[in-house]
């Protein structure tokens, strides 16, 4: 593949990103293409964002990964990442994305990961120049998401109280609460070690660690399940994890039952919620199917 570093405006900051064209593309012949959007705090550097997007220019598909603000290279102000803002500079990516001579404008559609994957839902809900939306370990409710990531009493006492902090804190100051990733998203301890274990193979370089409380408290109020029912009939693919250690399980199946066709939901045991990075055939098999039905590289 062909890859060109390049970079775009959204809201009047510089987005950081690359665009990789398959190899053997003739010039002035238009394809489809996917904007990659990678997770939470994370950026287009990480094996979530690498991955997908080789292997959908493997497919025959142009493909745009890139930080959105605040994230990686990007401009903003680095790890305040919010919802509605990433949904924003998803469709500034989408715009950008367009005018490239080898994508067909009408066919650009949306992976992502995680957060990216509940960006992804909400950017296809909410703006009708999406052509498709696959969500990987995406979430459509942000408090009940919580609910399951903080599940004991004591944890979720723990977690609404840093909210409380975090506006107080503000509302005194102006200035906001900065608190560590894994107190708003806790990653379990065998995942943990998984991640350090096979170190930056699977951390994106200049990944956020720390986070003002709004970040929190946007991704606490962000309801892509609400619009996920306006993607249909553009086409959506719902992908995770059967036993998702990080982001519930449940949250992709409530998104499916909201969602309108064509609307297919593929849980996949014995892998975790980095399932995009474990370079798992039966995913990019399953991947490479749907595609086929519903959003093929070439019309």
């Amino acid at each position: 593949m062909n890859e060109q570093a390049v970079s775009f405006t959204s809201a009047g900051l510089r987005l950081h990103g690359v665009v990789s064209v398959p190899d053997g593309l003739p010039a002035g012949e238009r394809r489809a293409a996917f904007l990659v959007l990678h997770g939470f705090g994370s950026n287009s550097e990480s094996p979530t964002c690498i991955a997908p997007a080789k292997v959908l220019n493997e497919f025959g598909y142009v493909t745009l990964r890139f930080d959105m603000r605040g994230c990686g290279k990007s401009e903003g102000e680095f790890g305040r990442v919010i919802c509605l803002e990433q949904v924003e500079d998803t469709g500034s990516a989408l715009e950008f994305l367009a005018k490239h001579p080898n994508v067909d404008p009408d066919r650009i559609a949306v992976i992502g990961s995680s957060f990216g994957g509940a960006v992804g839902v909400y950017a296809g809900g909410t703006n009708p120049r999406v052509a498709a939306v696959v969500s990987n370990g995406g979430w459509g409710h942000g408090e009940r998401k919580f609910r399951g990531q903080h599940p004991t009493p004591e944890g979720w006492a723990k977690f609404t109280k840093m909210l409380e902090e975090g506006r107080a804190h503000r509302a005194r100051t102006g200035q906001s609460l900065m608190v560590p990733r894994h107190d708003i998203v806790p990653i379990p301890d065998h995942v943990r070690q998984n991640l350090e274990r096979q170190g930056s193979r699977m951390l994106a370089p200049n990944s956020v660690e720390m986070f003002p409380a709004e970040t929190a408290q946007s991704m606490f109020d962000f309801r892509a399940e609400e619009v996920v029912g306006k993607i249909a009939p553009r086409p959506l693919l719902l992908i995770h994890a059967a036993k998702d250690s990080v982001t519930p399980t449940e949250q992709s199946v409530e998104m499916f039952k909201r969602a309108g066709q064509p609307t297919e939901l593929h849980l996949f045991a014995g892998l975790d919620h980095f399932l995009f990075a474990e370079k798992s055939t039966r995913v990019w098999n399953m991947l490479r199917q749907w595609l086929d039905a519903y959003f093929p590289e070439k019309m």
